[in-house]
């Protein structure tokens, strides 16, 4: 088994934030594709997801999208 955490940052950082700073839908699905790939969430991509995470607040991004991202930290414990 291997970690997606470096596939998960590499995304974010051509993705997610390049183009406006923020998380769309189809962004966070594809986030957490790759997180769960495995069907497993490891210590590394938690890390990674929490520091993507913190880079947004409930302003910032869509209603559903702040509620699945608050409902898949908590299921996957990501601080």
């Amino acid at each position: 088994m291997s970690s997606n955490a470096n596939a998960i940052m590499q995304y974010s950082f051509l993705y997610v934030f390049a183009n406006d700073g923020t998380i769309d839908a189809q962004e966070l699905a594809m986030l957490e594709r790759l997180a769960l790939e495995d069907g497993t969430v490891d210590d590394q991509e938690r890390d990674i997801l929490s520091r993507i995470f913190a880079r947004v607040t409930a302003q910032s991004v869509a209603p559903d999208v702040w509620d699945e991202i608050c409902r898949f930290k908590a299921k996957y414990r990501i601080a």
